[in-house]
């Protein structure tokens, strides 16, 4: 059998990207990037919640220099906040369970 080769063309290089070629690594990272800039799901959900802290994440690995740390300053600070909370709750709770 004989492969076809459009099957695995995007169908951004047909409306938007027309000219460019898809067989080019960084043509299909801007047509992938162009998708998730377009995508308009709902961010209150769960699901869109943690797909935006996975496109966080995708970002941050790619970031390099300043937005590297500015990301991991991001990190560290939402990690100190839930410790918080967590500490907070467990208080209360050993201190609801012992009076």
């Amino acid at each position: 059998m004989a492969e076809n080769p459009g099957a695995e063309r995007h169908p951004r290089f047909d409306d938007d990207l027309v000219g460019l070629d898809p067989q080019d690594p960084e043509a299909r990272e801007f047509a992938e990037h162009l998708d998730r800039m377009q995508r308009c799901d709902p961010n209150f959900t769960v699901e869109g919640s943690l797909r935006g802290v996975a496109d966080f994440a995708e970002g941050s690995t790619r970031a390099g220099g300043l937005r590297w740390w500015v990301a991991l300053l991001i990190i560290c600070l939402i990690l100190v906040g839930v410790l918080f909370s967590a500490w907070d709750i467990l208080g209360d709770l050993f201190a609801w369970l012992a009076g």
